[in-house]
């Protein structure tokens, strides 16, 4: 079975007067419905991995496949339209946008894809149901806390039915009864959603909601022998489990 996210022998260095390699020959597929988190050291590249798999940044060496699709292949408004269509993206920091609503923020990637008006409204309420936040649509953002944030982020990154979600240490900001919600929430909705996730942290507890641990070097990605099996989820993530 074709992977859906696929890198093959990448390399990607950093720098002009004296570039540095930050990691060479990596190789990782990544399936639908499969989650996989990337851990590793500060200043190997997790953050720049992530953008690689975007087309956010241009890979030195190596092809990065999203769904069949050479990005290289792609020109950038090419792929900003993919990222716009095909990918979702969770954040440390939420970047929610404090003065619209709940609804407002989970409906933005719908609006950008030009979505009718009675559509998107629907599905964004849907995707707030599905994180436990149907019944605040209408709140200001403002009014959250952060474990809440980190759920209208979640679902503003699937509102639009992604190919692939990227999450950058999503928990980073939560203590961690909310982060194992939050994890345990992003999990089950890609799995029911049939995304790949790619998750990029410093923490093994939140690595081991993923499927698969991954760690980054220099030399590409190996199996995190630390990590053991993939846990089971943390939390309850029923949308009716209660705010985190």
């Amino acid at each position: 079975m074709t992977a859906l996210l696929e890198l093959h022998d990448v390399g990607k260095s950093v720098g002009t007067d004296r570039p540095r390699t930050l990691f060479e020959g990596l190789s990782l597929e990544v399936q639908a419905g499969e989650s996989v988190a990337l851990v590793g050291e500060s200043g190997t590249g997790k953050s720049t991995l992530l953008n690689l798999m975007a087309g956010l940044d241009r890979v030195d060496r190596g092809v990065v496949r999203l769904d069949g699709v050479d990005l290289a292949t792609l020109g950038d408004d090419a792929l900003a339209a993919l990222r716009r269509r095909r990918i979702g993206f969770v954040f440390q920091a939420f970047h929610l946008l404090p003065q619209l609503t709940l609804l407002q923020n989970v409906a933005l990637p719908l609006q950008l894809l030009e979505v009718p008006r009675g559509e998107w409204r629907a599905r964004a309420l849907a995707m707030l149901d599905a994180v436990g936040l149907g019944a605040r649509a209408d709140d200001p953002v403002q009014m959250l806390s952060g474990g809440e944030s980190q759920r209208v982020a979640v679902a503003r990154a699937l509102v639009h039915r992604p190919a692939l979600v990227l999450a950058d240490e999503p928990t980073g900001n939560l203590d961690s009864d909310a982060a194992d919600g939050v994890l345990a929430l992003l999990r089950t909705q890609v799995k029911a959603q049939g995304a790949a996730c790619v998750l990029v942290t410093h923490s093994m507890r939140a690595a081991g909601s993923a499927d698969r641990v991954q760690r980054l070097t220099a030399q590409g990605v190996a199996p995190d022998a630390a990590a053991g099996p993939a846990a089971a989820p943390v939390g309850d993530a029923a949308a009716g489990s209660g705010p985190v």
